[in-house]
C-alpha cells in the first residue's frame, strides 16, 4: 500500500480512472481540495503526490493564488524523494518547478490523438514498458521544455513534449490516461468553449464517438501505475506489499 495524495485545481476534474485503480491496490486516497481553500499536506503525509489537470495557467497565480504554495510542495515533494506524478497543467506545473519554460502551444490539442514513445523512453525503468504507440486523450492549449537532466518520453503530431520523467519517480504526462467518459462530459460542460476549430481539435461528436479507446487507454494506465509501484522506494512500503509486486 501505498500513500496517495492529490491536488484537484477544480470540482470537474478528478481522479477519473486513478481512483478505481488505487482501491483496487488497497491504496490510501486523500486529496487536496485546492478550489475550496484547503490546507495543503506535509511531505511526511504521503508517498506519493499526483497533481491534476485544470483550466487555468501556471502563471495565473494573482487568480488562483494557492498555485503559489502549490509549486512549493511540488519542490518539497521532489526534494525529498517523492513519487511525483503531474497530469496536464500538474506536468506543466512540475516542468516550471524544475526550471523549464511553460508557454503557449502552437496548436491546441482537444480529443484522441496518437502518443509516440522517444528512443529515450526505451530505455526507461518505468516508461519502458508502455506501448510503443498508444492513444490518449487530451485537453490544452499550454505546452513546456524538458526540464534539465530530465527524459523527453513521448510526442505527438500537434505536441512534441508530451512527457518526460526526471529519475523514475517524477513524471509529467501533457496527456490524460485517466480519462473516462464521465470526466470528458464534465470538460465538455465546463471548458466547452475551447473547442475552436484546429488540426488537432476533435467535435463533440468524434471525441465522444468511440467508447473502446476507454478500455485501452485504461489499461496503459494500469501499466504504467503498476511500474510506478514498482519503482517506489521500498521504504515507503509495508514488506508484505513489495513483497507481492
Amino acid at each position: 500500500m501505498v500513500k496517495i495524495h492529490y491536488l484537484q485545481q477544480v470540482p470537474f476534474e478528478g481522479l477519473a480512472q486513478i481512483k478505481p485503480w488505487a482501491n483496487d491496490g488497497n491504496h490510501q486516497l486523500e486529496g487536496t481540495h485546492l478550489y475550496k481553500n484547503e490546507p495543503l499536506p506535509q511531505c511526511d503525509h504521503f508517498d506519493w503526490l499526483i497533481i491534476l489537470g485544470g483550466p487555468m495557467n501556471i502563471y495565473e497565480e494573482e487568480t488562483y493564488p494557492w498555485l503559489v504554495e502549490e509549486k512549493r510542495l511540488i519542490e518539497e515533494a521532489i526534494a525529498h524523494h517523492k513519487t511525483v506524478l503531474g497530469i496536464c497543467l500538474g506536468a506543466q506545473l512540475i516542468a516550471h518547478v524544475l526550471g523549464a519554460r511553460v508557454y503557449p502551444g502552437v496548436y491546441p490539442e482537444i480529443g484522441w490523438f496518437p502518443i509516440t514513445k522517444t528512443a529515450q523512453a526505451s530505455h526507461h525503468s518505468v516508461f519502458s514498458w508502455l506501448p510503443n504507440n498508444f492513444n490518449a486523450f487530451h485537453w490544452h492549449g499550454d505546452t513546456f521544455d524538458i526540464p534539465r537532466c530530465a527524459t523527453h518520453l513521448a510526442y505527438s503530431g500537434g505536441c512534441q513534449h508530451q512527457a518526460f520523467a526526471y529519475g523514475n519517480q517524477v513524471f509529467g504526462l501533457q496527456f490524460h490516461l485517466e480519462s473516462t467518459q464521465q470526466s470528458i462530459q464534465q470538460l465538455l460542460y465546463h471548458c466547452g468553449d475551447d473547442l475552436q476549430k484546429g488540426p488537432y481539435v476533435q467535435t463533440i461528436q468524434e471525441i465522444l464517438s468511440d467508447e473502446g479507446q476507454f478500455q485501452s487507454t485504461h489499461s496503459t494506465l494500469d501499466i504504467f501505475l503498476n511500474q510506478l509501484i514498482n519503482h517506489t522506494p521500498h521504504q515507503y512500503l509495508p514488506s508484505d506489499s513489495y513483497n507481492r509486486l
